[in-house]
């Protein structure tokens, strides 16, 4: 027990260092991004800063899969290089017990990113993307799905407009049964226009079967209500913008995916891309495992046969063949060519069997 207490802080330390340079790193790119990207706008540099703090915790998860490899060789390259390694055996114990510990930290590790750092994620990365928008052209895209239909709010500094639509085509590209509420500078409704359907088309909206009723004070709605076949109304979204914030999977917590695919799909939505996320958010800790597993006996393999120079080398091959194989299989999986379970499972049971097989083969006894 004191062998894997041992094991476990010193994996721990391994994982602080490397992921603090790794994510240190990626904040002085991002931030330099972030200047890149407004040099030509009145964006201070506290503002930029903030976007890169705020980035953060999307960083972490990003960066995760790569901070668990690289700490994972460190921490065994430093045991081996002390002779820590030879001593266990020495002492009557097998090889394998030195990746008990760092296995658990791992799994624990997993469940904290996709249970707890997801949600914070999402929250920090949705405004974000807000602040992104507003700096770059003053407009907000927001968008919801509910039991009741799809939401969106088109917004600039002069009106905004709140769009619902009962329901889409799979491709959202055609919206039906869609009502339109736009909101004058003092926040107050000015029209309300119905359609049987909307879809954009070159920065418009274009609205069939139309019914538009001015809301101005004094007035009778329904008494100056005009009809059209075809109304186009001027458009702030895209459909790439729409179908972007449908299909990101950063829109909705891992807690609350199960009830937003069931609003996609009685919306009209695709929901295997959603499906799919879900499921690799659940076999996230595993495929974590496997990962620290690979690497693990790659660099007790080599360390115990002195070929240090392939210690790093090897095991970041492996872990990103591994990390592409992953993503690969899931994209088969979204476009339906393999069945969802077996694109998501397939990866990290594969890696964890990998890595049994090399830490076998490289123990002892």
């Amino acid at each position: 027990m004191i062998l894997h207490i041992y094991f476990a802080k010193r994996f721990i330390v391994s994982l602080l260092i490397l992921g603090t340079v790794i994510i240190g790193l990626a904040m002085m790119v991002n931030f330099i991004e972030q200047t890149r990207r407004f040099e030509n706008l009145s964006v201070s540099v506290s503002h930029k800063l903030g976007l890169t703090l705020l980035y953060i915790p999307t960083m972490i998860i990003e960066f995760l899969p790569l901070i668990m490899i690289l700490g994972t060789v460190a921490f065994y390259m430093t045991l081996g290089r002390s002779s820590e390694l030879v001593v266990t055996r020495a002492a009557g114990q097998s090889t394998l017990r030195a990746i008990i510990a760092p296995a658990i930290i791992t799994s624990l590790i997993g469940l904290f990113a996709v249970t707890i750092l997801g949600p914070v994620a999402l929250v920090t990365f949705k405004r974000y993307s807000q602040l992104t928008e507003l700096y770059k052209s003053d407009d907000v895209l927001a968008l919801s799905v509910s039991g009741r239909g799809l939401w969106l709010r088109q917004s600039s500094k002069d009106e905004n407009t709140v769009i619902r639509a009962k329901y889409s085509n799979n491709e959202a590209s055609i919206f039906h049964d869609v009502t339109f509420v736009k909101y004058g500078p003092t926040g107050l409704p000015v029209t309300r226009t119905e359609a049987k359907s909307a879809t954009i088309i070159k920065s418009k909206w274009v609205l069939r079967d139309a019914k538009v009723w001015q809301l101005a004070n004094g007035l009778n709605p329904e008494a100056n209500a005009r009809t059209y076949d075809v109304h186009v109304v001027p458009s702030t979204l895209t459909l790439d913008r729409i179908r972007e914030s449908l299909g990101s999977d950063m829109n909705v917590s891992i807690w609350k995916m199960s009830k937003y695919i069931q609003q996609l799909e009685q919306a009209g939505f695709s929901t295997k891309s959603h499906y799919v996320w879900l499921q690799s958010q659940f076999a996230q800790p595993l495929f974590l495992v496997g990962l620290v597993l690979v690497a693990a006996a790659l660099t007790i393999r080599h360390t115990s046969f002195g070929k240090t120079s392939f210690t790093i080398l090897f095991p970041i091959l492996m872990g990103f063949s591994l990390y592409f194989i992953q993503n690969f299989a899931q994209v088969l999986g979204e476009s339906g060519q393999i069945p969802v379970l077996l694109a998501v499972w397939t990866p990290p049971i594969a890696s964890i069997l990998l890595a049994i097989g090399f830490l076998l083969r490289a123990d002892d006894g």
